[in-house]
């Protein structure tokens, strides 16, 4: 329990880290964020939302609205925000709505 507590704080600080450094060096602030990946598969912790929002599903690049990847909030079919990685060009739909629960029976 100890590590997967210790893993999450090594995360934190790494992303913290990456945001930090994206604008001076992208490839140290990539590198951060590989780090934090490899950290978190090791202790089989899973990253919080807002981490995995920061990398790109395809690439696993690290993005940052306005530096490299676009955010656009789009109304067909259901209300969903569209982020644009500008790295591979892949598209990532993320639904605003909340899901519905099942009634039960």
């Amino acid at each position: 329990m100890a590590t997967k507590h210790v893993a999450m704080q090594r995360i934190q600080t790494l992303f913290r880290l990456a945001k930090e450094t994206v604008h001076e060096d992208p490839a140290l602030a990539q590198r951060y964020v590989e780090v934090a990946r490899k950290i978190a598969m090791a202790a089989s912790v899973r990253l919080p939302k807002e981490y995995r929002l920061q990398v790109c599903r395809y690439c696993k690049s690290f993005i940052l609205p306005g530096v490299n990847c676009r955010v656009r909030i789009k109304q067909r079919r259901e209300p969903h925000l569209v982020i644009t990685c500008l790295n591979c060009g892949k598209q990532m739909r993320i639904p605003l709505r909340e899901k519905k629960e099942k009634a039960k029976p």
